[in-house]
């Protein structure tokens, strides 16, 4: 899908048609999922090339960031379905050429949609040139990151009260929760990585950008412009650090999990352990009792059977006694 932009008093204005001659009002071109027309028709009219979907997900700085056609090309990581059990990494591509923003993605996700319906509302969203487009929606994609971070941090908070809360259940109730938690923890610790991996691709975009302005022929954009790149470089910067902090906060939950879980284990082995010892003497009295000989004291013996089950039972006692006084049990 090919959709077009220009900026009227303020307001990004979207475009019936996307113009064959490029034009002075023209400041955003969006393509989402776009077929080889539409990018045709794009690559004619800004003269350049359009990096394919399998190019867009190299990884190499070279691929991501470079110059050509006159025109800066950098693509970052974002990530969609930040609400769903499965969120994923896709690449968007930035392509700015003198005043116009070609975007292309392949995914629809929500920091742009949400800069279009702002900026065709509100005249005070940075949208009077191509360059003050990108930063708009970089800023939103550091903001719905913001949003994503302290979802997760909430999350986490809630895991580690179910961690740490003491409760008595049945041992395999609370292993069954303890692992459930496991699997949470996993999934926040591969978001959390995602989250850090698009943070860092924003940083490298921006910077990459400042540096080409910075260049001789590069130009330079608006003063509220580059303020706003720097700030949008600052709050993926903290927010790089916020997540590396809740990664480290989940790494002490899954130890600490898996450290409850061991000794949940042990208390169990220990129980039938100290179970063995106590019922090692009355099984040995037992067998002594039942063997087959003609020549025992105690067999023609009117009391031999209530004594040998007192000593059977003194026998057990005796141990778990001891173990008890001792603090084993």
């Amino acid at each position: 899908m090919l959709r077009s932009f220009s900026c009227q008093s303020g307001l990004l204005v979207e475009r019936e048609e996307t113009p064959a001659v490029l034009d002075t009002e023209l400041v955003w071109i969006d393509l989402l999922n776009p077929t080889e027309d539409e990018q045709r028709a794009v690559e004619r009219l800004l003269g350049l090339s359009i990096p394919t979907h399998e190019e867009m997900q190299e990884i190499e700085l070279s691929a991501r960031l470079y110059h050509e056609d006159k025109a800066q090309f950098m693509t970052m990581t974002a990530l969609a379905g930040l609400d769903s059990e499965e969120p994923l990494k896709t690449p968007v591509t930035f392509i700015l050429k003198q005043r116009v923003l070609v975007t292309v993605r392949w995914s629809d996700l929500r920091p742009i949609l949400a800069y279009q319906t702002r900026a065709t509302r509100l005249p005070d969203v940075l949208s009077g040139s191509g360059e003050q487009v990108m930063t708009a929606i970089l800023e939103a994609f550091t903001d719905r990151t913001a949003d994503a971070l302290e979802s997760a941090g909430n999350d986490i908070d809630r895991l580690s009260r179910g961690v740490f809360l003491t409760r008595r259940q049945k041992v395999a109730k609370m292993t069954h929760d303890l692992q459930l938690v496991i699997q949470q923890l996993g999934r926040q610790a591969e978001l959390l990585t995602m989250v850090q991996e698009s943070l860092v691709s924003v940083g490298r975009v921006i910077s990459y950008h400042t540096a080409r302005q910075s260049a001789p022929a590069g130009g330079t954009g608006g003063r509220e412009t580059r303020s706003m790149l720097k700030a949008v470089q600052r709050d993926a910067l903290a927010l790089g650090e916020h997540a590396r902090s809740l990664i480290g906060r989940v790494n002490f939950l899954l130890d600490a999990t898996l450290g409850l879980i061991s000794l949940e284990q042990n208390q169990i082995i220990k129980i039938f352990s100290v179970a063995a010892v106590v019922f090692l003497p009355p099984t040995l009295v037992a067998s002594i009792y039942g063997m087959n000989f003609d020549h025992m004291p105690e067999l023609s013996w009117p009391f031999g059977y209530p004594f040998a089950l007192a000593l059977m039972a003194i026998s057990a006692v005796v141990p778990y006694l001891f173990f008890k006084r001792k603090g084993w049990l």
